[in-house]
């Protein structure tokens, strides 16, 4: 890219004044001997002067005996009336003459100071508004990187291979057009990356310019958006004619819901800068031909507030899901991260991909740099698999705060609450296993915690399941009041979840026998957990009788999983005390140490 240095008026005032500075010191320092006019006149009658040249204000001439080794003089001239009358008084006295260099610099010195001001203040808070410099206010801000700055390429990116695929095609059409479109196929004009937060999105579309070798035009929705309407909307303009200028490239839009939201979206319409921006945006879709080599990749995690005319044919063409990886992608992700560490040979990444069911790009790589500073921490050569056991247990719990000391009583609850949840997981056969039961407490604000590892990866649960998650969920309490005869607040979240699932069961799976199929309540946003509708409130379309049906049959189901939790404890009333002294001596327990928390039987699915 062509850099333009921008010239400033600073430049000109700078130089302006050093050159009245030195002129004012020349004036100073030069070969003219500067007398005072009443030694002039003395000098004058001793007749030891000549050449004399007088102006106005000054006298200079030649002196015939020098002075400080310079035989040039000069004085200010005194009006002769007042010059006799001084000399009369015996005193020295001298004409002032105009400082010019003074007389400039105090003239120019408020300039300055106002242009100082604008600079570092008023055009530094228009600039962030937006409107910093008519000349510069519809700039584009994209960020431009070539090949060698994205340093991403395919290789670089695992666990959606699908995505890879489909984009391939974008690679081919940018390396050899002619030959992608001998059949009169065209690329899709705008690629919609659409997938929960730390999936790759970014990087997807920096392996693609990297791989294809173009220009990469990368910037974020919300600095299209300003204070002054139309400025949003120069820079998509300038945005896309910088893009054919560099043609072929790509153009990456991040978290194109900040720009492209649904228009009028709210209570109080939409906002003019922001409709305008998006109005221009679908212009610019509609007016460039792909042709050009021009591709427009997009990202977001909130495709719900797009607006619909982003995404009809034509102009978003394509929509490519990035979902989280399944047990192989993840593994694959884990060999491009482990190769940037120093890993044990203990160390397995199917195993470790075994263990973090769920877990995005992002959140792998930030378990691999976890188990490397725990490595390094010990002082280990190399980081063992212990060292990702013990990053999964930190991301997942928290840190451990063996500074919080709890009485003997709380301790005594907190074990048998916790080794409840892990006995009543061990006994039921759909459950995942258990891999550890601690009641350390951790910086999340649990006192302890119950960890179970998924042997497989799920995407259809049965109605069986889910009860029998109430009841691992309503374990740790059932313990509490077997054990105790009465209830604490350790089980406040377990509440929560299991509330949760029972009312999902009931109003969106319709697994309830006597309200029947019909959904209730509709799916919360998909990648950013429960926010309701696009309005923030969620609807209810049921009458104030089903409202009541629906309370009942999820206050029968969670009754029912209490009852099964406390009676499967009864049952085995003999490990859970066993069970709770062992995690007062040793404060963690796995399944090798306490073998009934081995699983009864393998994990039958519905």
């Amino acid at each position: 890219m062509e850099k333009h240095h921008e010239w400033n008026l600073w430049y000109f005032i700078a130089a302006f004044s050093i050159l009245l500075i030195l002129q004012n010191w020349l004036g100073n320092y030069s070969a003219e001997a500067p007398i005072p006019y009443s030694e002039f006149q003395r000098l004058l009658a001793a007749g030891k002067l000549s050449d004399l040249k007088v102006d106005q204000e000054r006298i200079s001439g030649t002196l015939k005996e020098p002075i400080q080794g310079r035989t040039r003089f000069t004085t200010n001239r005194v009006e002769p009336g007042l010059a006799a009358e001084l000399e009369k008084s015996n005193v020295e006295f001298n004409g002032v003459g105009e400082n010019t260099a003074g007389k400039w610099l105090g003239w120019l010195l408020p300039f300055i100071l106002i242009f100082a001001l604008w600079t570092f203040f008023f055009r530094g808070m228009a600039e962030k508004q937006g409107f910093g410099g008519m000349v510069n206010v519809g700039k584009s801000k994209a960020k431009v990187f070539v090949e060698r700055d994205t340093g991403v390429t395919f290789d670089d990116v695992a666990g959606i291979d699908e995505a890879k695929a489909e984009l391939q095609e974008v690679v081919s059409f940018l390396k050899d057009r002619p030959t992608y479109s001998r059949l009169g196929a065209r690329i899709p004009k705008g690629i919609l990356l659409v997938g929960p937060p730390g999936t790759g999105k970014t990087l997807v579309a920096k392996a693609v310019a990297g791989e294809a070798g173009v220009p990469f035009f990368s910037i974020s929705g919300s600095e299209f958006v300003e204070l002054f309407v139309g400025v949003g909307a120069a820079r998509v303009r300038d945005l896309f004619e910088q893009a054919r200028k560099a043609a072929p490239c790509i153009i990456f839009i991040d978290e194109l819901d900040a720009l492209g939201k649904m228009r009028g979206l709210g209570a109080f319409g939409g906002n003019d800068e922001k409709e305008q921006t998006l109005n221009q945006l679908l212009a610019e879709l509609d007016g460039f031909d792909p042709r050009e080599g021009v591709v427009l990749l997009a990202a977001t995690n909130r495709p719900e507030v797009l607006d619909p005319a982003l995404l009809r044919a034509g102009r978003f063409d394509r929509q490519i899901l990035i979902d989280r990886p399944d047990r192989r992608g993840r593994a694959a992700i884990l060999r491009v991260h482990l190769k940037r560490i120093t890993a044990g040979p203990d160390v397995d990444s199917e195993q470790i991909a075994a263990i973090t069911t769920g877990f995005t790009g992002a959140d792998l790589a930030n378990l691999v740099n976890e188990a490397a500073i725990g490595a390094t921490r010990r002082g280990g050569e190399a980081v063992s698999m212990a060292d990702f056991n013990a990053a999964v247990e930190r991301i997942v719990a928290g840190a451990e705060r063996k500074s919080r000391l709890l009485q003997p009583a709380e301790r005594k609850v907190v074990a048998y609450h916790e080794m409840g949840h892990a006995l009543a997981a061990a006994t039921l056969p759909r459950m995942d296993p258990v891999h550890k039961v601690s009641i350390i407490p951790h910086s999340i604000g649990a006192l302890g915690f119950t960890l179970q590892r998924p042997t497989e990866d799920r995407f259809l649960i049965g109605r069986q399941e889910l009860k029998d998650r109430m009841v691992v969920l309503l374990a740790g309490r059932a313990a509490e009041s077997l054990v105790f005869g009465e209830i604490s607040t350790g089980a406040a979240d377990d509440l929560a979840k299991v509330t949760d699932i029972a009312r999902q069961l009931v109003t969106r799976f319709g697994m309830s026998e006597s309200l029947g199929q019909a959904v209730l309540e509709r799916q919360s946003t998909p990648y950013l957990g429960d926010n309701g509708h696009i309005g923030g409130m969620r609807e209810k379309d049921y009458s104030e009788e089903t409202a009541r049906e629906v309370d009942l049959c999820v206050r029968e189901l969670i009754h029912e999983a209490y009852e099964r939790a406390r009676a499967l404890l009864e049952s085995r009333r003999d490990d859970l005390d066993e069970g709770a002294r062992l995690l007062l001596e040793k404060e963690t327990l796995s399944p090798e140490e306490f073998p009934p928390l081995a699983a009864a039987s393998a994990p039958a699915r519905d």
